[in-house]
């Protein structure tokens, strides 16, 4: 655990090659207050780190008082499989009642790799920026070999441990790696032996699915390991020659924390997207496309960490999708993470957002043209995209109507 009450916020600014500090984040009392520093205020090319959230002004920024930190600070962070490495390399291995309160904020920020999600890092140096890159030759198999180790309580060697180390600020909760592939910059997520379902194909043929239908998405592909499956997604957020672009969550843009995220809705978003995006019209009819094919393949898993914009200094633009993961269930009907139409209906059906068009600036005509178009893709695509992760039979059984075109999603009042 760190001894310092204090670390410093580093920013790639937006072209540039190399980080420079933009302020220091301090524990106070039940939270972590932020200051710009006078050298960065200074600077012709400064930008709030997010506004409304930490605008550009000298003096002390508090959250609110039951938050761990800023939202974008947040987004920065470690989340639940990143905490519980770290948690591993402090106490040797996992026990039963390990906790991720365990350890403080500032021991996450201060210990998870430097290759993080955005164009934040945080050091212990207001001066000096040292990258924490935790080098490693580990494979595939290793990585995998090590979060199954780390999964079921057991010590890691130094070498694995550094491995997985540098993929901690990744957020998320399943087990997760950074990888180089000849300068292309990789997220390798892994199956777990305790899955009941083949998670990581589910999660290929959604995505490639998704592009079908027409939705902007990370590219991925489903790659095996050993006699394990891995898919590997293409970081959206590294630019060429090193640069970084800046990222807020749909959590942070809404002014919600990990406690309260549930209350966020897609009208909600819908309303920040008229506001404060470029291309408001062309964004919302892509988000109401990624609320019909949620429904469609049945993910269920869209809560508002799993949306995030693209964050200039001025406006927003929404990321590429990622964590589209199909749930299959054996209960009739489910509901989304959020309410899809300003009523607070989440009912996991087309019929749903066919009503709530206007909200995303369509008709319902448009709407229902869309909502056909995309079942009629996944229906005729649907087994392509299987045989293309190699799905066998019984996955493909468990799977379709299970979650992908699961009846229920065409139910009406």
């Amino acid at each position: 655990m760190t001894t310092s009450d204090s670390a410093y916020v580093w920013v790639w600014l937006p072209g540039q090659t190399e980080p420079v500090v933009a302020g220091r984040l301090r524990k106070d009392a039940t939270t972590h207050s932020f200051t710009y520093g006078a050298s960065y205020l200074a600077r012709e090319d400064k930008l709030p780190l997010y506004f409304p959230e930490l605008p550009l002004r000298r003096g002390v920024h508090r959250p609110d008082p039951t938050w761990e930190a800023h939202g974008c600070i947040l987004d920065a962070a470690p989340d639940y499989w990143g905490r519980r490495v770290i948690l591993a390399k402090h106490f040797g291995h996992l026990k039963d009642d390990s906790d991720t309160d365990d350890l403080d904020l500032l021991t996450y920020l201060l210990e998870s790799g430097s290759d993080r999600i955005g164009a934040l890092d945080v050091q212990e140096s207001a001066e000096e920026y040292t990258p924490r890159t935790y080098e490693h030759q580990a494979t595939l198999t290793d990585l995998l070999e090590a979060a199954d180790r780390l999964q079921a309580g057991l010590p890691l060697t130094p070498a694995l441990t550094a491995a997985l180390l540098r993929g901690t600020s990744i957020g998320g909760a399943r087990p997760k790696a950074l990888l180089d592939d000849d300068g292309q910059k990789l997220i390798a997520k892994f199956s777990s032996t305790t899955d009941t379902y083949p998670v990581v194909k589910a999660e290929g043929i959604a995505m490639h699915l998704a592009a079908k239908v027409g939705l902007s998405v990370a590219a991925v592909e489903v790659v095996k390991a050993g006699d394990r499956d891995v898919l590997l997604v293409e970081r959206f957020d590294r630019g060429p020659a090193g640069t970084r672009e800046m990222m807020v969550s749909a959590l942070t843009m809404l002014g919600f924390t990990p406690m309260n995220g549930r209350y966020a809705t897609y009208p909600q978003l819908a309303d920040l997207i008229r506001a404060r995006f470029t291309e408001p019209d062309k964004t919302l009819r892509e988000l109401f496309g990624r609320i019909v094919f949620n429904v469609i393949v049945g993910n269920i898993d869209d809560h508002a960490r799993n949306h995030a914009a693209f964050w200039d200094g001025e406006m927003l633009r929404l990321t590429p999708a990622y964590d589209v993961c199909p749930q299959p269930r054996s209960v009739g009907e489910v509901e989304q993470a959020l309410a899809i139409d300003r009523k607070g209906d989440r009912r996991s059906r087309l019929q749903v957002c066919e009503r709530a068009a206007a909200v995303y600036h369509l008709t319902p005509r448009e709407a229902r043209d869309l909502i056909d178009r995309q079942v009629s893709i996944v229906q005729d695509g649907w087994g392509a995209a299987a045989s293309l992760v190699g799905l066998d039979d019984r996955g493909r059984e468990r799977l379709k109507g299970g979650a992908i075109l699961n009846q229920s999603i065409f139910y009406k009042d």
